[in-house]
């Protein structure tokens, strides 16, 4: 089971200023994404609020499964991985999206 640490905790409270300290969540997107954000525009007003370091160290989060990509709605991964492909070079997107499409059958 993984504990938030610092990075995580600062990372959320970019995404969701609102949001207690400390949290009982184990990871950032899912409670974001389904309890702080009010729909799907305010998801991606909250995503932009990251920096490019902090999209990266999510992706890699997400890679090595300690960041749960498949527990967010299909749209909502949709809009981190189009901002990750945006703002983070190199392959991580895509090799996420193809790690999220074979899991879920969903081609977002």
């Amino acid at each position: 089971m993984r504990k938030l640490n610092e990075k995580d905790n600062e990372i959320l409270r970019k995404l969701a200023p609102e949001a207690s300290m400390p949290t009982h969540y184990r990871s950032i997107l899912p409670p974001v994404s389904m309890h702080f954000a009010t729909d799907d525009e305010d998801l991606q007003d909250r995503l932009k609020r990251l920096s490019t370091e902090d999209l990266k160290y999510l992706a890699d989060l997400i890679l090595d499964g300690s960041e749960c990509l498949l527990c967010i709605s299909p749209e909502a991964a949709g809009m981190f991985l189009d901002l990750l492909e945006e703002r983070v070079p190199g392959d991580t997107a895509k090799r996420i999206r193809e790690q999220y499409n074979s899991a879920t059958g969903y081609d977002i």
